[in-house]
């Protein structure tokens, strides 16, 4: 589809790159319509290679929003109860305390087990069976369904693997994601592990290689941290990780994106019935207490979302009310779904030092603003 250029959205894309955005890229939907598609900006600084609408961008936790409705996939057909333990599906998991954490612990972080393996590599991060079998075996650190603790990393892995179980097929989670979304959606540019012919479109990423959490346990250890220094590495950017390893194009994440924002149906494909995709907006239990590992506020979903519309919690950039899921990566890079006002975006980028998440005039803010005065003109029209 072509995208008629509009000079708000590229002026807004020079904007950013003034204010230290190295290559970036936005995407919008509107009532199911594709309507900001946009790039700008360097995808390799040291070679000079400009980014363009091929370069795929690393999304770190914007996978989570996907790994979440490859899960309310599962449920939607029946194959897998939200409220059931996780040993229900995988018995394995069932020791040391965990037999009765639920599915929607997991989704919301409620799990209380934030950490990684120990001694866990690049290596072994992309072994997937590694990863599962000390995963089945932790302990928690905090008891299952009692405290909010983000699970950084090892989230991809309890919910992919619990995807993975509930599949009749089996298969792997890049395959699941690969056949039962982005086929049916019609995406081709989402990634879960980069195939060799697509590397060379890959940006490269710069700086994020800090990011302040309360980390006493291996939650996002040195060795895989989801910063440039790691995601870098060709081992990383071909690994099958659910919750931060994502590699896409601003409109293939959009477009995922469109489909909750349109009520689970997306040009003629629904995937998820209209009050499944509603109930993505429930906050989760205890959903007001601290987070004993962001030290930033959060407002986050029983579904595997964050969530709009809590004030000084919630990125103003998404917007101001309830009805907004949203999936924020390591570094900046986001995607959101509006149920309310039907809108999606995906803003991908490869410098990690910019924006600050939660700080309404970051680098983003101006494309935002630019994507808000289409929206507000297309709804005129309409009247």
């Amino acid at each position: 589809m072509t995208v008629p250029h509009d000079p708000r959205v590229h002026a807004a894309l020079d904007r950013a790159l003034e204010l230290g955005e190295t290559g970036i890229a936005v995407a919008a939907y509107h009532r199911g319509e594709l309507i900001v598609d946009a790039v700008a900006g360097l995808a390799d600084a040291e070679r000079g290679i400009p980014a363009d609408h091929r370069t795929l961008f690393p999304v770190f936790s914007v996978t989570k929003g996907v790994t979440a409705l490859a899960v309310h996939l599962q449920a939607e057909r029946g194959l897998l109860d939200l409220d059931a333990p996780i040993a229900r599906y995988w018995p394995e998991f069932a020791v040391n305390g965990k037999g009765a954490t639920t599915v929607e612990q997991a989704l919301s972080h409620r799990a209380g087990i934030p950490q990684m393996p120990d001694g866990v590599t690049p290596e072994l991060m992309a072994d997937w069976d590694w990863m599962v079998e000390r995963i089945a075996a932790f302990t928690p650190l905090f008891e299952p369904g009692t405290a909010n603790a983000y699970h950084v990393l090892v989230w991809g892995w309890i919910l992919g693997e619990v995807v993975r179980r509930t599949d009749p097929a089996r298969r792997p989670f890049d395959a699941f994601v690969r056949e039962e979304i982005c086929a049916p959606l019609g995406v081709t540019d989402f990634h879960l592990g980069v195939p060799d012919a697509d590397l060379p479109r890959v940006a490269t990423l710069y700086g994020g290689n800090t990011f302040a959490i309360v980390d006493e346990h291996n939650i996002s250890p040195p060795a895989v941290f989801p910063g440039s220094d790691v995601h870098n590495q060709r081992v990383v950017r071909q690994a099958v990780d659910p919750g931060a390893g994502a590699i896409a194009t601003a409109p293939s994440a959009a477009r995922i994106f469109a489909l909750l924002a349109e009520g689970g149906e997306l040009d003629g494909v629904r995937l998820l019935s209209r009050e499944r995709a509603a109930s993505l907006t429930r906050p989760r239990q205890g959903a007001h207490d601290p987070d004993r590992v962001l030290t930033i506020p959060v407002w986050f979903g029983a579904a595997g979302y964050w969530l709009g519309g809590e004030p000084g919690a919630s990125d103003p950039l998404v917007g101001g009310h309830r009805e907004i899921v949203y999936s924020p990566g390591a570094g900046g890079s986001i995607a959101w779904a509006d149920l309310r006002d039907r809108i999606a975006v995906a803003i991908c980028h490869n410098n990690m030092d910019t924006p600050a998440i939660t700080d309404p005039e970051t680098t983003f803010a101006p494309v935002v603003r630019a994507i808000r005065e289409i929206v507000a003109e297309r709804e005129e029209n309409t009247r």
